[in-house]
């Protein structure tokens, strides 16, 4: 149950900061974000801001979305023949509009729906009491969809595609960057919380509670000799030790530990826990304390190796491409499962790592990713003039397949792994 809330937890904070970057960018460069959602499904609660923005909680505690005027597949579409409440001013202009069925206003006008226009004229036409009507629409007006969200209309002037290149161009790249921002700072808190850096020049280590050596007796800042037949200095030895010394190895067999702390030597038989495939000690480098500026140094130091170690794994995997290599809600739960079990401070590593990861992904030139709107801005900016909006649709939809396509692999390959 710890590893389910912990997942839910880190995926959805990963993702609301994220779709918070275009939130905030898209609202700076003119563009009207009709919805700022948190979760997905269906709507459980909903608050319509001054900003015109509808503020939405949805069932599924699964990331969110921001749903920007004129931007991909978003509309209100109104079919020919739909029943609507239109609620007037004193100058007769419509200035809302309930397709729910609900009749939010007792004093609205109940209308046919045959035709509108609330992008360019801002007008809408239907029949009232078998009588032909046209109603003007005002520029802020709100519309009732189906579900009971309301929403602004989005004429053209607050439309994603007619705010400048460059605000469309910041509005793309805010998502990771808030990605990257928020991983930063999640590993500098995190050394902080730990009192300093992992050093990995040393065969001394702190020992996770619960974990196999653990149980076995080993005490915090006690130093590993050796493990087996083989001798340990520092943490990559360490690491290298274990893994040599469990090839092949039976789950009810133990190993040899030669171990020293403050009483002196002394020799320890453990039993290896087995983690994601490999086994584990339950142990992790000891900690060096650098001050408050040195662990804020630390803590962007980490952020920027993990950065190209992601970005060397992508190289790798664009060069050798094989699915094991990616993992997607299922790798991320167990993952996530993991760290919870292993503690706080765990947990809070893996959504740095996760944020940064996702920050990268979202880079990559792939239409339907941020990447491939980004390169898309670009193109516009040196051609001096917008790509034709259905290309931009098609590319977009081949983008989507693509990561569909991929996404169910991924899901599947990592069921595969988890449970067969």
């Amino acid at each position: 149950m710890s590893g389910l809330l912990t997942f839910i937890i880190i995926f959805g904070i990963l993702v609301v900061v994220h779709e918070f970057g275009h939130f905030y960018f898209a609202k700076k460069s003119g563009i009207l974000v009709r919805e700022f959602a948190v979760g997905m499904g269906p709507k459980i609660f909903a608050h319509t801001g001054k900003d015109g923005t509808a503020y939405t909680i949805r069932l599924l505690p699964l990331g969110g979305y921001v749903r920007m005027a004129g931007w991909g597949d978003d509309d209100s579409e109104i079919k020919a023949g739909t029943p609507a409440s239109l609620t007037l001013n004193s100058e007769g202009v419509v200035t809302r509009i309930d397709l729910s069925g609900k009749r939010l206003d007792k004093t609205s006008l109940p209308m046919t729906v045959v035709s509108y226009d609330l992008e360019d004229k801002l007008e809408i036409s239907g029949t009232v009491l078998d009588e032909p009507k046209t109603y003007s629409v005002d520029h802020d007006v709100t519309i009732v969809e189906e579900d009971g969200t309301e929403v602004r209309i989005a004429p053209l002037d607050v439309q994603y595609q007619n705010a400048s290149i460059w605000g469309r161009l910041i509005t793309n790249f805010a998502g990771p960057m808030n990605n990257f921002i928020l991983g930063i700072l999640v590993f500098v808190l995190a050394v902080f919380i730990q009192g300093g850096v992992q050093n990995l020049e040393t065969n001394q280590v702190r020992v996770i509670p619960d974990g196999a050596v653990a149980k076995a007796g080993l005490k915090n800042n006690e130093r590993i000799l050796q493990i087996g037949d083989q001798k340990v200095t520092d943490w990559e030895s360490l690491s290298q030790a274990v893994d040599l010394e469990t090839k092949d190895f039976d789950s009810t067999e133990t190993l040899s530990l030669v171990v020293q702390g403050a009483s002196g030597k002394r020799t320890l038989s453990v039993k290896p826990q087995k983690v994601q495939g490999r086994y584990t000690l339950g142990v992790t480098p000891s900690i060096e304390s650098l001050g408050v500026l040195g662990n804020i140094q630390a803590g962007i130091r980490i952020a920027w190796e993990r950065t190209f170690a992601i970005l060397n794994a992508l190289k790798n995997l664009i060069l050798q491409p094989d699915l094991n290599k990616l993992g997607g809600p299922v790798a991320i739960y167990q993952m996530s499962n993991t760290a919870a079990q292993q503690g706080f401070l765990s947990s809070l590593l893996l959504m740095g790592m996760l944020s940064m990861n996702l920050g990268i992904l979202n880079l990559i030139p792939i239409p339907a990713l941020d990447g491939g709107k980004i390169l898309i801005n670009i193109i516009e900016a040196i051609r001096r003039k917008p790509l034709k909006q259905e290309t931009e649709t098609y590319i977009t939809l081949a983008g989507v397949a693509i990561m569909v396509i991929l996404m169910i692999a991924v899901t599947w390959n990592d069921i595969m792994r988890a449970f067969f």
